[in-house]
C-alpha cells in the first residue's frame, strides 16, 4: 500500500466509526422519545438512518478491504449482494431526503392543511414508493450481470464487463442517476427554495413590527435596541443557513461521485484511481452528515439527549448513595460485634 491508499483506508475507518456512532444515537433518541415517534417525518428519518447504518456496516468495510487487497472481498457472490444493496440503499437515502423536504414544504407553505395532507398513512405510501423505486434499479442491474467489483472505486457497485452491452449500460446508468440523484436534487431545490421564500416573507413582517416597536419606544435602552437589531439579523440568516446546509451537503457528497461515474462512461477523460475512491468516500460521508443535519442538532433531539443523560446520572447517583449507605450499615454492625 502506498501513502495515498493508507490515507484513504484511514479516512474510511473514521467514516465508519463516526457514522456508526451518530446513526445509533439517532435510533436511541427515536426509541426513547415518544414525541419524536409521533411525528410523521420520523418515518423518513428512521428509513434514512437504517439506510446509513446498513451502508456503514456492509459497504464501507468491503470498500476498505477492496483498497487493501485490490480484489472483491468474500468472492463474487458476496460482491453481487453488496453491490445490489449499495445501489438500493443509496437511492433510498436520496429519496428519503427528498421526502423530508416535501414534508417541510407542506408544513411551512400549507401549515393549516399539514395534518390532513401529511398523515402517517401518507408517509407510509411515500416510503413504499421510495423502496419500490430504489429496488427496481438493482434488480435490473443484477439480472443483466451489471453488478461487480469496480477497481476504480474499490467497491462492489454497478459495473459492466461486457463490451457488447456498453450502449445499454450507458443508457441504464444515465437513467439511474437521473431518477435518483437528479430527481432528488430537483425536489430538494424546489421545496426548500419555496420554504425559504415563505421564511423570508415572515421575517420581513416580523422586521417591520420590530422596527415600529423600536420607533415607538423612545426611552428604550440602546443595548436593548442593539440586541433587537442583532436578533433581527440572525433571524434573516437562520433559514438561509439551514436550507444551504440541506442542499449543499447533498450536492457536495453525491455530485462528485455521480459526475465521475458519468465521465467514466464517456471514456474521453482518464480518471485517476485515487480520485475514484475519494469520490466514493464523499458519497459515504453523507451517512456521517445526515444524523447531524436532519436530527442530532435539532432542539428536540438535544432535549432528548439531555433527558437520557440526566436519567443516567440520577440512576448512578442513586446506586452510589445506596452503596454508601450499605457500607455504612456494615461498618456499624462490625463495630457492635
Amino acid at each position: 500500500m502506498n501513502i495515498w491508499e493508507v490515507i484513504l483506508a484511514f479516512l474510511i475507518v473514521v467514516l465508519i466509526l463516526v457514522s456508526l456512532l451518530s446513526n445509533v444515537l439517532v435510533l436511541i433518541c427515536f426509541l426513547y422519545s415518544a414525541d419524536i415517534r409521533k411525528q410523521v417525518p420520523g418515518l423518513f428519518i428512521l428509513n434514512l438512518t437504517f439506510c446509513n447504518l446498513l451502508m456503514t456496516v456492509l459497504n464501507m468495510p468491503l470498500t476498505l478491504a477492496g483498497i487493501i487487497y485490490k480484489k472483491p472481498p468474500g468472492g463474487d457472490q458476496l460482491c453481487h449482494i453488496v453491490g445490489f444493496l449499495e445501489t438500493f440503499l443509496t437511492t433510498s437515502s436520496m429519496l428519503s431526503m427528498a421526502a423530508l423536504s416535501i414534508d417541510r414544504w407542506i408544513a411551512v407553505v400549507f401549515p393549516l392543511n399539514y395534518h390532513s395532507k401529511m398523515r402517517y398513512k401518507d408517509a407510509a405510501l411515500i416510503l413504499s414508493y421510495t423502496w419500490l423505486h430504489s429496488v427496481s434499479f438493482p434488480i435490473v442491474a443484477t439480472s443483466l450481470s451489471w453488478v461487480g467489483f469496480h477497481h476504480l472505486y474499490a467497491s462492489c457497485t454497478l459495473y459492466n464487463k461486457k463490451l457488447e452491452d456498453r450502449t445499454q449500460f450507458v443508457v441504464f446508468t444515465g437513467v439511474f442517476h437521473s431518477l435518483s440523484f437528479l430527481l432528488s436534487l430537483v425536489v430538494l431545490c424546489f421545496t426548500y427554495l419555496k420554504v425559504l421564500k415563505v421564511a423570508r416573507f415572515h421575517c420581513k413582517r416580523i422586521d417591520v413590527i420590530t422596527m415600529q416597536t423600536l420607533v415607538l419606544l423612545v426611552d428604550i435602552h440602546p443595548s436593548v435596541r442593539e440586541r433587537c437589531l442583532e436578533e433581527q439579523k440572525r433571524r434573516r440568516q437562520r433559514a438561509t443557513k439551514k436550507i444551504s446546509t440541506f442542499i449543499g451537503t447533498f450536492i457536495l457528497c453525491f455530485a462528485p461521485y455521480v459526475i465521475t461515474r458519468l465521465v467514466e462512461l464517456s471514456s474521453i477523460v482518464p480518471i485517476n484511481a485515487h480520485w475514484g475512491v475519494i469520490s466514493k468516500c464523499l458519497a459515504y460521508s453523507k451517512a456521517v452528515s445526515d444524523p447531524f443535519v436532519y436530527s442530532l442538532l435539532r432542539h428536540q433531539y438535544k432535549k432528548t439527549w439531555k433527558d437520557i443523560i440526566n436519567k443516567m446520572l440520577k440512576r448512578s447517583s442513586i446506586n452510589s448513595s445506596a452503596l454508601t449507605s450499605e457500607s455504612q450499615s456494615r461498618n456499624i454492625l462490625q463495630a457492635t460485634d
